[in-house]
Protein backbone atom coordinates (compact mmCIF):
# COMPACT_ATOMS: atom_id res chain seq x y z
CA UNK A 1 0.00 0.00 0.00
CA UNK A 2 1.07 3.75 -0.71
CA UNK A 3 1.25 6.18 1.82
CA UNK A 4 2.65 9.56 3.16
CA UNK A 5 2.92 9.97 6.73
CA UNK A 6 4.61 11.57 9.35
CA UNK A 7 5.50 12.08 13.17
CA UNK A 8 6.37 14.90 15.32
CA UNK A 9 8.96 14.53 18.50
CA UNK A 10 9.63 17.06 20.73
CA UNK A 11 13.26 17.24 21.65
CA UNK A 12 12.60 19.80 24.57
CA UNK A 13 10.69 17.32 26.48
CA UNK A 14 11.95 14.02 24.30
CA UNK A 15 8.38 13.14 23.71
CA UNK A 16 5.83 12.70 20.98
CA UNK A 17 4.45 16.03 19.97
CA UNK A 18 0.52 15.37 20.70
CA UNK A 19 -1.88 17.84 19.55
CA UNK A 20 -0.33 19.66 17.00
CA UNK A 21 -1.90 20.63 14.07
CA UNK A 22 -0.75 19.60 10.28
CA UNK A 23 -1.86 20.42 7.05
CA UNK A 24 -1.09 18.87 3.75
CA UNK A 25 -1.37 21.15 0.36
CA UNK A 26 -0.78 19.87 -3.04
CA UNK A 27 0.34 22.90 -4.89
CA UNK A 28 -2.18 25.96 -3.39
CA UNK A 29 -4.75 23.43 -2.51
CA UNK A 30 -5.45 22.22 0.98
CA UNK A 31 -5.86 18.40 1.18
CA UNK A 32 -5.79 17.59 4.62
CA UNK A 33 -5.64 19.29 7.92
CA UNK A 34 -5.52 16.90 10.80
CA UNK A 35 -3.37 16.88 14.07
CA UNK A 36 -0.99 14.19 15.82
CA UNK A 37 -2.43 11.71 18.40
CA UNK A 38 -0.54 10.99 21.65
CA UNK A 39 2.37 9.32 19.78
CA UNK A 40 3.19 12.57 17.61
CA UNK A 41 0.94 10.69 14.92
CA UNK A 42 -1.51 11.02 12.53
CA UNK A 43 -4.13 8.73 13.34
CA UNK A 44 -4.42 7.75 9.24
CA UNK A 45 -1.94 8.53 6.87
CA UNK A 46 -1.77 11.62 5.60
CA UNK A 47 -2.29 9.76 1.92
CA UNK A 48 -2.80 6.39 1.72
CA UNK A 49 -4.14 4.11 -1.00
CA UNK A 50 -3.07 1.29 -4.01
CA UNK A 51 -1.27 4.34 -5.85
CA UNK A 52 -1.16 7.47 -4.26
CA UNK A 53 -0.48 11.52 -6.52
CA UNK A 54 2.64 12.31 -7.53
CA UNK A 55 3.87 15.84 -7.89
CA UNK A 56 5.21 18.52 -5.25
CA UNK A 57 3.51 18.80 -1.66
CA UNK A 58 3.55 20.90 1.47
CA UNK A 59 3.09 20.27 4.98
CA UNK A 60 2.68 22.99 7.22
CA UNK A 61 3.11 22.10 10.78
CA UNK A 62 1.38 24.83 13.34
CA UNK A 63 4.58 24.60 15.67
CA UNK A 64 4.18 27.71 17.54
CA UNK A 65 0.52 27.01 19.02
CA UNK A 66 1.91 23.58 19.87
CA UNK A 67 5.17 25.22 21.21
CA UNK A 68 3.27 27.43 23.53
CA UNK A 69 0.36 25.31 24.51
CA UNK A 70 3.73 23.57 26.48
CA UNK A 71 4.56 26.42 28.54
CA UNK A 72 7.69 26.48 26.38
CA UNK A 73 9.22 30.23 26.81
CA UNK A 74 8.91 31.90 23.46
CA UNK A 75 9.54 35.29 22.01
CA UNK A 76 6.33 37.29 21.02
CA UNK A 77 5.80 36.67 18.36
CA UNK A 78 7.87 32.91 18.71
CA UNK A 79 11.06 32.58 16.48
CA UNK A 80 9.33 29.00 14.76
CA UNK A 81 5.34 29.42 14.26
CA UNK A 82 4.64 27.91 10.90
CA UNK A 83 7.02 25.23 9.76
CA UNK A 84 6.57 24.35 5.93
CA UNK A 85 8.38 21.29 4.51
CA UNK A 86 8.20 20.99 0.89
CA UNK A 87 8.93 17.99 -1.00
CA UNK A 88 7.96 15.91 -4.02
CA UNK A 89 6.37 11.93 -4.62
CA UNK A 90 7.76 10.36 -7.52
CA UNK A 91 6.54 7.15 -6.59
CA UNK A 92 2.92 6.59 -6.73
CA UNK A 93 3.23 3.02 -5.36
CA UNK A 94 5.57 4.27 -2.77
CA UNK A 95 5.82 4.86 1.09
CA UNK A 96 6.43 8.64 1.96
CA UNK A 97 7.61 9.48 5.55
CA UNK A 98 8.30 13.14 6.85
CA UNK A 99 9.15 13.02 10.48
CA UNK A 100 9.76 16.55 12.34
CA UNK A 101 11.87 17.14 15.55
CA UNK A 102 11.13 20.23 16.81
CA UNK A 103 12.25 22.30 19.47
CA UNK A 104 11.28 26.03 20.52
CA UNK A 105 14.59 27.52 18.60
CA UNK A 106 15.17 24.84 15.46
CA UNK A 107 13.84 21.98 13.71
CA UNK A 108 14.74 18.65 11.35
CA UNK A 109 13.47 16.76 9.03
CA UNK A 110 14.48 13.52 6.70
CA UNK A 111 12.61 11.15 4.33
CA UNK A 112 12.07 8.34 7.00
CA UNK A 113 10.95 5.00 6.57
Amino acid sequence: MARLSTHVLDLVSGKPAANLVIELYQGQKLIQRTQTNSDGRTDEPLLSGDSIPTGHFKIIFQAGDYLKAQGYPLSDPPFLDRIPIDFAIADAKGHYHVPLLLSPHGYSTYRGS
